[in-house]
């Protein structure tokens, strides 16, 4: 990945944290036009999951609707805590990261985490093989927002 000094060459993922995922999908395709969404309960009955350093299994509702080459993502908290809950009870809702692509996301954790930046929520294998891995980071002091490392799976599974 070419880019700057920690390797991201291009933001592939815009997230929001919603309150009410039906109702913000709604207005996302009557009011923009940005649809049609692929909805998922990402939960620890299937993915491994960890927040601020421990293994800790949350509940979000998500939905993603690609808007030409971005992934656009809306994330509902449903059980906590994470980032999301944290995050709506501070500010609301709104943007709440930027994700990249990664082929390895062992080597971004590493990476990030040497430009100071820890590990601050993450899941592995939402993929339909086990694979797959996402890993926030805390960034939003210096950025103003969260940055998201996506190991994307080679299949997901089919949505709700």
């Amino acid at each position: 990945m070419a880019g700057s000094s920690l390797g991201i060459g291009s933001i592939d993922q815009v997230a929001v944290v919603v309150r009410d995922l039906d109702r913000a999908m709604e207005r996302y395709v009557d009011e923009v036009g940005i649809g049609p969404w692929s909805v998922y309960t990402f939960s620890p009955d299937w993915i491994r999951m960890t927040f601020r350093g421990e293994e800790r299994g949350y509940v979000m509702k998500l939905a993603l609707a690609q808007v030409g080459d971005v992934m656009y993502e809306l994330i509902e908290p449903v059980q906590g805590p994470n980032t999301y809950e944290e995050f709506l009870n501070a500010r609301g809702e709104g943007l709440h990261h930027l994700g990249y692509f990664v082929d390895d996301i062992d080597a971004a954790i590493e990476e990030m985490e040497g430009k100071g930046f820890p590990l601050l929520q993450s899941g592995r294998g939402f993929g339909t093989e086990g694979d797959g891995a996402y890993a926030y980071f805390e960034t939003e002091d210096a950025l103003g927002h969260i940055l998201e490392a996506i190991e994307m799976p080679r299949a997901m599974p089919d949505p709700e």
